[in-house]
Parts: C-alpha cells; sequence; structure tokens
C-alpha cells in the first residue's frame, strides 16, 4: 500500500504463502497442537507464532479477497492483518477460535483501508475483468456469477453477507467485526441476499 514500501516485514510473513507444509492435521490432535503453539506465542515464543500465522494465512487472504475481488489489495490487508496479528497476540484471551479473530483484525484492517483509499471506478472494472479471464478457465461459470454478484454489492451489504453466508458468524458476532448493532447486520443481511438473488435471477 502506498506509503508502506519502505517497511520491513517479517520474513515469515512475506513468504507464508509459499508454505505447503500442513501444520496442524486436524481433528483433536491438530486441536491440542493449535493450542500449545497459542499458549507459547502468548508467551512471546516467535516461533510458534510463525506456524500459526503460516497455518491460517491462506484462510485469511482467500476472506480478503472475497471481500474486495482485487488481489493486491488482498495480499495488502493480509499482510497489514499479521502484522497487526504479531503487535496484539498478547491481546488474545482465548475466548474465540484464533482463525475468528484473526477474522476480526482482517475485517476491521480492510474497512479502515477502504476509508482511507480513493478508488478509482475503472481500474477496479479493470481488475474484475482481469480475475475473470484468469479465473473461468478454472472454475465454473456459476461460480464466477455468484462471486460477481456479490462484488457488485455495495461493501455495507457485501461485507456482511461474506460474514454470515461464506463464514457460517453468528449476526452478533459480525455486528462486533463491522461496529454495527445487531438489528443493522440482520437487514443488511436481509437486503444483501435480496439484491443477490435478483441479479443472479437477471442473468440466469
Amino acid at each position: 500500500m502506498p506509503g508502506k514500501a519502505h517497511q520491513k516485514k517479517p520474513g515469515f510473513l512475506l513468504n507464508a504463502s509459499a508454505s505447503r507444509d500442513v501444520l496442524y492435521t486436524g481433528g483433536k490432535r491438530g486441536m491440542i497442537m493449535e493450542a500449545n503453539d497459542l499458549t507459547r506465542a502468548r508467551n512471546g515464543d516467535e516461533e510458534s507464532l510463525a506456524r500459526l500465522l503460516k497455518e491460517h494465512y491462506s484462510f485469511v487472504m482467500k476472506y480478503v479477497w472475497k471481500m474486495c475481488g482485487d488481489e493486491q489489495l488482498a495480499y495488502d490487508v493480509t499482510q497489514d492483518t499479521l502484522m497487526k496479528a504479531v503487535q496484539k497476540i498478547d491481546q488474545y484471551r482465548g475466548t474465540s477460535k484464533f482463525s475468528t479473530w484473526l477474522i476480526r483484525i482482517a475485517t476491521h484492517t480492510y474497512i479502515d483501508t477502504r476509508r482511507k483509499q480513493k478508488r478509482n471506478e475503472r481500474l477496479e472494472q479493470q481488475e474484475r475483468e482481469r480475475l475473470k479471464q484468469q479465473t473461468t478457465h478454472q472454475l465454473p461459470e456459476e461460480w464466477f456469477d455468484v462471486q460477481e454478484a456479490l462484488w457488485n454489492l455495495e461493501e455495507k451489504y457485501r461485507i456482511p453477507v461474506l460474514l454470515k453466508h461464506y463464514y457460517g458468524f453468528e449476526y452478533r458476532e459480525i455486528a462486533d467485526m463491522t461496529k454495527s448493532r445487531t438489528g443493522t447486520v440482520k437487514s443488511r443481511v436481509h437486503y444483501g441476499m435480496e439484491k443477490l438473488r435478483k441479479e443472479l435471477n437477471e442473468h440466469g
């Protein structure tokens, strides 16, 4: 992002996407491994923190990309999210999943970034077309239709719909992430889904 090129980021943040190792195997054993790493990370163990962030990098990146449809912006927000996680790891209390905590940080980071940026609509459309050309040969056409319709929603509707129907968060959790009232979130999800159905029916 503008003004941040000179900042040196920890190596494990820049290279996290290249790691293909399965760090947590899933199931009870994986949960224990993650819990142990969380305990050590909160006590200042950098290696444990690096493993946690590498394991969740792809998850956060995909979430942000679904929000914005902009590959570079998704990368920047993900990097900023991981940097904030490093800085705030001692504030993680374990009252929610670590992935939920990261999504909360990513959501706040994305919203703050969008508030500061003056996006050029023409360039946004060019980026969407580029992404469409890259993905149409890999994904079913109807998948892209849904994603395109999601991108066409205003952000105040897109983010709650994404968090509710793609990631399964409760309304109160989404309200906390987006700094909105629960009732407002419910109405935005309802309106957003109606807009999605209408657009998909028109193009279906």
